[in-house]
């Protein structure tokens, strides 16, 4: 690892003021990839803002079916939380599936999300809860977050700092999980309210994550398991790499929508 100056931010200004003033900084919102990336000399921050520490930053509040979750919330909270549970268990159970414990206990779903991995669970569910994520600066809807590939609408000195959304009627989460790293080779969180039904993929698209409007459709027409199987997933939208071809996260893709529609009921 390079040398970094390590910064323990207690409020979102002071990390916006502690970035502007690094040469080249970067956020720190649990570390599960940056850290790594750093070990491996692939990363070289001059500085890291840490923002596990803001309080402000933290927790989950749920009124009626309104949901609001702090962006510096770890991954366990969120599986653990029995107000989330009751309204939203598919959000829950994605959380519990993430890495192992000491990955749960340090990794935030702020960090995840503005990381964008392609192989992260969040930003499916961000995409298929249809999320609003709220920064320091703005509000952006989940449909114009994702950019590509590690990217997203987010500027440099911008923080995520929560989310907020409407719980579902129905909703479930499935992944094949990479046996080794548990990130997702494909995974499907499905939610419908109402007529409307949202379909998120990660982990599979060569994009990153991407919303299924063929499989969409035709859940709102019928929502079922069996109304997915004869629907299309390209193959050549999807990843292609040493853990599985194209094809094959096509049919996985599949599989897991069908696995999380029957979960939904």
């Amino acid at each position: 690892m390079y040398e970094t100056t390590y910064h323990r931010a207690s409020s979102v200004d002071e990390a916006v003021s502690l970035l502007g003033k690094a040469e080249d900084g970067k956020f720190l919102a649990g570390g599960m990839t940056l850290i790594a990336t750093m070990k491996q000399r692939l990363a070289a921050p001059s500085d890291l803002v840490d923002l596990r520490h803001i309080d402000a930053m933290k927790g989950i509040s749920v009124n009626g079916r309104s949901v609001r979750i702090g962006a510096g919330t770890c991954h366990y909270d969120v599986a653990s939380s029995a107000e989330l549970r009751a309204v939203c268990p598919a959000l829950c159970d994605l959380a519990s599936h993430i890495g192992d414990p000491h990955v749960r206990h340090m990794g935030t779903i702020g960090g995840s999300v503005a990381n964008n991995d392609p192989a992260a669970d969040y930003p499916s569910a961000v995409l298929a809860l249809n999320m609003t994520v709220i920064t320091n600066k703005r509000e952006i809807a989940a449909d114009d977050f994702f950019k590509g590939l590690f990217e997203t609408a987010l500027e440099e000195d911008e923080i995520i700092t929560a989310f907020s959304f409407e719980a579902p009627e129905k909703a479930a989460y499935a992944k094949f999980a990479n046996p080794a790293s548990r990130y997702a080779m494909a995974g499907v969180f499905v939610a419908k309210n109402g007529g409307d039904v949202r379909v998120a993929v990660t982990g599979a698209g060569s994009d990153g994550v991407f919303r299924h409007a063929g499989m969409e459709q035709a859940l709102a027409s019928h929502w079922s398991a069996d109304a997915v199987a004869g629907i299309h997933v390209d193959a050549e939208d999807m990843l292609s790499d040493l853990h599985g071809t194209s094809e094959y996260r096509a049919h996985l893709v599949k599989v897991m929508a069908k696995r999380a529609v029957a979960a939904a009921g």
